[in-house]
C-alpha cells in the first residue's frame, strides 16, 4: 500500500464540509488520502466543522498562499466560490499540486477561455473538474445501454433538475443557467459524446425570486440544444420545485426508452427503467446516500458519485495519468450555455403576446 495523498480541502462551507467528509471517510477505508489541512477564510467556520467531523487536529489555514507555502499537502479540492476558481487553482497549480476543483471552471467564457489557454501552455493535466453526474452509477448504467444499442439511435435526450427553494441567501450566482444547468449540458455531452451545433434559451421569474436574496436572472428556466444526425438535447432547471429535490434524465431512442430517476416523497432511491417496443429491457432502483443526518438536497442522490468521483482523483493523482475530466469540459458547457444564453427568448416588454 503506498502512502496515503495529502489532500486539502479549500473552502468549507455547505460543499467543502461535504467533500472534506468525504476525504476523511475514504481515508478511513483505504487509506488512499489523509486530510492534511482545510483552507477557508472564515477559520472559525473551518475549526467548528473540522470539530464536527472529529478532526480537530486538522491544519487550518486562511489563505491557499500560506497553505502552499506550508507544503503540507499535495493535492487540492477547491470548493470555493466561483470567483476564486483560477486564482486558487493558479497558486496550487504553481506549488505543484493537482486539483479537483467544483464547477464551474471561472464562470465566463472568456474568462475560461483565458484560464485554458493558461493551463494547456504549462499545466495542462492539472485540474479535474468535479462533473459528479458521470460517476452516477445510474446514469453511468444508462451510458452503457446506450452504446450497447438497446433503444436504438437516440433522437432526444432531456435533463431536469430543479431545485427545492432558492440557493442559501449569501450565495453567489452568475445566472440560473450556468450555476445549475452546467451539469445538466456536461451530461449530454458526455452520454452523446457530441456538441451541439445550436442552442437556445428561455426563462422566468415565477417564484422563488421573493424569497430569497439571490439576485438570478431567472427562477426557471430551458434550454434547447441541436445536435446534427437529427438529436436534440432538452434541458431545465429551477429552484421551484417545493414538494422536494427533482433530478432526471430521459434518453429516447428509436427502438426504445431510458429513464433515469423520479420525483416522489422517497429519497433515498433512484428509479432506472428502460422499454424496449412492446416489451420491458430492464426495471431497477440504485441506492443512494443515507447520511444519517440532514444533509444539502443533493448530496443524498448524488453521495456516492461525489465519493467515487474523489476516489479517481486521487487514483488518477497516484498513477501521474490524466483525468477523466479537465478544464477544457468545463470550456465546452459553458460555451454551449453562454450560446443558449445568446439566443435567448425574452418575454415581450407589454407582458403581453398577440394571439
Amino acid at each position: 500500500m503506498s502512502d496515503p495523498i495529502q489532500i486539502a480541502v479549500i473552502g468549507v462551507g455547505r460543499m467543502g464540509a461535504v467533500h472534506a467528509f468525504h476525504v476523511l471517510e475514504l481515508g478511513r477505508e483505504t487509506g488512499a488520502c489523509q486530510l492534511a489541512a482545510v483552507v477557508d477564510a472564515n477559520t472559525e467556520r473551518a475549526r467548528a466543522v473540522l470539530g464536527r467531523l472529529n478532526s480537530p487536529s486538522t491544519p487550518v489555514f486562511a489563505t491557499v498562499e500560506e497553505l502552499a507555502a506550508a507544503k503540507v499537502s499535495e493535492a487540492s479540492f477547491i470548493v470555493t466560490t466561483t470567483e476564486n476558481h483560477r486564482q486558487n487553482a493558479s497558486v496550487l497549480i504553481e506549488a505543484g499540486q493537482r486539483v479537483l476543483m467544483e464547477k464551474p471552471l471561472t464562470g465566463t467564457v472568456q474568462e475560461d477561455r483565458d484560464f485554458c489557454r493558461q493551463l494547456d501552455a504549462g499545466h495542462p493535466n492539472s485540474i479535474m473538474l468535479a462533473f459528479q453526474r458521470r460517476f452516477d452509477p445510474a446514469l453511468q448504467h444508462a451510458k452503457r445501454l446506450l452504446e450497447q444499442g438497446a433503444i436504438g439511435r437516440a433522437f432526444k435526450i432531456v435533463s431536469a433538475l430543479e431545485d427545492s427553494r432558492p440557493a442559501p441567501d449569501g450565495y453567489q450566482s452568475g445566472g440560473i443557467l450556468p450555476d445549475m444547468s452546467v451539469h445538466n449540458v456536461d451530461e449530454l455531452l458526455w452520454l452523446t459524446g457530441k456538441a451541439p451545433v445550436a442552442a437556445a434559451s428561455i426563462g422566468g421569474r415565477i417564484y422563488s425570486h421573493r424569497i430569497s436574496t439571490i439576485n438570478e436572472d431567472f427562477d426557471d428556466a430551458f434550454m434547447y440544444l441541436w445536435f446534427e444526425n437529427e438529436l436534440a438535447g432538452q434541458v431545465t432547471v429551477s429552484r421551484n420545485h417545493v414538494p422536494g429535490y427533482r433530478v432526471e434524465t430521459w434518453v429516447f431512442g428509436e427502438d426504445g426508452f431510458i429513464h433515469v430517476g423520479h420525483f416522489d416523497r422517497e429519497r433515498f432511491h433512484v428509479n432506472f427503467e428502460a422499454y424496449g417496443r412492446g416489451r420491458t429491457i430492464e426495471q431497477r432502483t440504485f441506492p443512494t446516500r443515507d447520511y444519517g443526518e440532514p444533509m444539502p438536497e443533493f448530496v443524498d442522490r448524488f453521495g456516492y458519485a461525489y465519493k467515487e468521483e474523489l476516489a479517481v482523483f486521487l487514483d488518477c493523482c497516484r498513477k501521474g495519468i490524466a483525468f477523466p475530466t479537465s478544464h477544457h469540459d468545463g470550456l465546452r458547457a459553458m460555451e454551449v450555455i453562454a450560446a443558449a444564453m445568446k439566443a435567448r427568448i425574452e418575454p415581450p416588454a407589454s407582458g403581453r403576446i398577440a394571439i
